[in-house]
């Protein structure tokens, strides 16, 4: 049940669903995972590694505890069935949308944000989509599948249209892909330098905000399914969430594609801990 209270919470997010203004809840799924699997690992790791965290950000000036969050727990997700499992993210996304909620949604590999994306879409018809990776995500398929992590924008393209997808910090990805982005996308290859340009022009539409992780360098966060060098600092990550505060109308937002195996020292689980607290507070009127 999506107001189950959830017994293990990320620190500040305890407030009950019915008097919830945001909604935390975590995706457990890689299943399309082409490299390295484990982010469905992240969101527990998160929750556990948050109460190294203070609660106030003094980059935005906001507190956990003076927000209204509800933490949902992990959905349950069927094994083997990728279809499945994204209409299942798909119903849960769309009665915490119709209950006049926002929502941060924790993956899991990429693809889980296709449904959410699709959920606030269906609610808010002028969607807009900022998308921050190391990757395009642009392929039709991934070795004949077309439910990708690898093509989970493309899918979205397929709703949202062109003119609604803009996107930062993008460094790997086929030629293809970036030939298609001139036509369908926004795309600012290697930095997010125009971002505060595009946020202007945003300002007064609905957004949904996706970031990959591993558009951080892996020298700082390795651990990921599918690391890319050559990435952005985390205070180039940091500058960027505070920019998006000008934005009028965000109205939901994710943070996907931490695989906690894969750093031992934990200190990738620290930065997207605190990414996590960071759109949270983001989220916030």
């Amino acid at each position: 049940m999506r107001n189950k209270r959830n017994i293990s919470t990320f620190i500040g997010c305890e407030s009950s669903y019915d008097e919830a203004k945001i909604v935390l809840f975590g995706v457990p799924f890689d299943g399309t995972t082409s490299f390295r699997p484990g982010t469905r690992f992240a969101m527990q790791a998160i929750r556990q590694d948050s109460y190294g965290l203070e609660t106030y950000s003094p980059y935005l000036n906001k507190d956990l505890e003076e927000q209204a969050i509800f933490d949902g727990g992990d959905l349950e997700l069927p094994l083997g069935n990728t279809a499945k499992t994204m209409n299942q993210i798909l119903e849960y996304t769309e009665e915490v949308l119709q209950d006049g909620k926002k929502f941060l949604m924790v993956g899991g590999e990429h693809l889980v944000s296709l449904p959410t994306i699709q959920a606030a879409y269906e609610k808010y018809p002028d969607l807009h989509l900022i998308h921050i990776d190391a990757h395009t995500d642009l392929r039709h398929d991934y070795l004949g599948e077309k439910l990708s992590h690898a093509s989970v924008i493309r899918r979205c393209h397929e709703f949202l249209g062109d003119g609604r997808i803009f996107q930062f910090g993008i460094r790997s990805g086929l030629k293809e892909e970036f030939e298609w982005a001139k036509e369908h996308t926004y795309l600012e290859a290697f930095s997010l330098d125009t971002l505060k340009d595009k946020i202007r022009e945003l300002q007064d539409v609905p957004v949904y905000i996706t970031i990959d992780l591993d558009v951080l360098d892996p020298g700082i966060f390795p651990g990921t399914g599918t690391p890319e060098p050559g990435g952005i600092t985390y205070r180039e990550l940091l500058v960027a969430i505070n920019r998006l505060q000008e934005l009028n109308q965000i109205v939901a937002a994710d943070v996907v594609e931490l695989s906690p195996p894969y750093d031992a020292s934990g200190a990738s689980t620290a930065i997207a801990c605190k990414t996590v607290r960071e759109l949270l507070l983001t989220l916030a009127d």
